[in-house]
Parts: structure tokens; C-alpha cells; sequence
């Protein structure tokens, strides 16, 4: 049989709170499965650090200084990652279970594919997962923190775009997709994720970016319809905030 495939799980974090202890908790229950453990604080003010540094022996690497954003601190994690296969947590999330990592090697010990995707589950209700045929072009069509990527693809296409603040992950899922890797849908849960975040945020940045990229990859006339879209979109979150009287 072949060696099943390590796993280096990357956790990227500034000033998190108590919640990284959560995350990491999730990730140092599993069982049968032992990962890699590589956790990027970007120089956290809040103690954050100082319990990071207490808990050094459990992690096999802790990097812990300012950085220009989240994509930059990913990156960080993955010139240093060693495993097979490559997952990308926040603070705010945690993994399902303390079987998931295991059920998710013997998928991906299956399959010759370059990116496997689980389902993501949002607080707030809200569930994604990789369909099983996807238009790049809408938008982006995996969650990082449901999704396992070869490290080698990091090598061979690039890392995340440290230009982009928000939409750097649909930026790098596009660019794999275009350069024909292949995305294989895996039928587990994966995370647990808390809403808010920043490209969750509903700002316009994130909507700005998302256009930017689409247009980086496919002609105008694509765009167009998918452009309106991501409009509406926004305009929906912008009223949904307005306060009620």
C-alpha cells in the first residue's frame, strides 16, 4: 500500500484572542493523523504571542512578526511546509471532529488530483462546498479552510499575490484551474468557520478584487454579466446593513 500522504496545516493569525485556541485545539485532537503544524502570527499585540510561545513544543513551527497581510503570512507558511498536502485555517476556524484529518488522507491517498475540496460551514447557517462542475468566472468556488493543496503547486504555479488583500485564494484557485489542475469535490466536512472575516466583511474591497481577477483571466464579454452580479451583491450587502428604524 502506499505511505499515506503528510499534511502540513498552516494557521494564520494577528491579534486573535482566545480564539486561536480554539483552532488550535481542533487540529491537536486529531487522531491517527499527525500533522505539521505552522503557525504565522503576524506579530500579535493582544498576548496572543506570549501563549503562541508557550505552546511552541506543539507546534512545529511558530513564525511571529509583522507582516504585510494575510496572503504574505500564507505564503510564509508554505516555504516552510514540508507535507504532501497543504491546508490553509484562521483563528476563527476549527476543524470538524477528531477524524477529519484522517478520513481526508484516505481520500486524497485515492485520488491523483491536484486540489481536494471538503465542505466549509459558516456560523451564521452558510455552507460551501466544490461543485462538481464550476464557472470560475462567477466567483470564487472553493473555501481555503475546507480545501487541500499539493504543496507542489505552489512551486509550479506561484504562491498567493501578496497585491491582493482579500481575494488572493480566488486569484491562485483561478490561475491552477486555468493551468489545468484538477479540483476534486471529497464528501467530509472539513471546518467550521466564524462569519466576519475580512473577505466575508462585505466591504467593497472584496468585491473590487474579485472583478479585478476575473478580468485577469478571461476576455470582457465573460465578465460582463458576472461583473453585474458581484454589483448586485454588494449593493444587497450595503442594504442589508442600513439600520432599521
Amino acid at each position: 500500500m502506499p505511505a499515506a500522504p503528510s499534511i502540513s496545516v498552516i494557521l494564520v493569525c494577528k491579534n486573535p484572542g482566545p480564539r486561536v485556541k480554539a483552532a488550535l485545539g481542533s487540529i491537536w485532537q486529531q487522531l491517527h493523523v499527525h500533522p505539521e503544524i505552522i503557525v504565522v502570527d503576524g506579530g500579535s499585540t493582544d498576548g496572543s504571542r506570549a501563549w503562541l510561545e508557550s505552546q511552541r513544543e506543539r507546534l512545529t513551527t511558530l513564525i511571529s512578526e509583522p507582516d504585510a497581510g494575510i496572503y504574505p503570512a500564507m505564503n510564509k507558511g508554505v516555504a516552510r511546509a514540508t507535507g504532501d498536502w497543504i491546508l490553509f485555517l484562521g483563528a476563527d476556524d476549527r476543524l470538524v471532529g477528531d477524524m477529519v484529518l484522517s478520513e481526508s488522507v484516505n481520500w486524497m491517498k485515492k485520488t491523483e488530483a491536484g486540489v481536494a475540496a471538503g465542505e466549509v460551514a459558516y456560523d451564521d447557517g452558510r455552507i460551501y462546498k466544490l461543485r462538481s462542475h464550476v464557472n470560475p468566472c462567477a466567483r470564487n468556488f472553493v473555501r481555503h479552510q475546507g480545501t487541500f493543496y499539493r504543496r507542489s503547486l505552489f512551486a509550479e504555479n506561484d504562491g498567493f499575490d501578496p497585491a491582493l488583500a482579500v481575494m488572493a485564494d480566488y486569484d491562485f484557485n483561478v490561475r491552477l484551474w486555468k493551468n489545468r489542475v484538477r479540483f476534486k469535490p471529497i464528501p467530509l466536512r472539513i471546518a467550521a468557520c466564524g462569519a466576519g472575516g475580512r473577505s466575508d466583511s462585505g466591504r467593497w474591497q472584496g468585491y473590487r478584487e474579485e472583478i479585478a481577477v476575473r478580468h485577469r483571466y478571461f476576455p470582457f464579454f465573460r465578465c460582463l454579466v458576472w461583473d453585474a452580479l458581484s454589483l448586485l451583491r454588494f449593493a444587497r450587502q450595503q442594504f442589508s446593513r442600513r439600520p432599521t428604524r
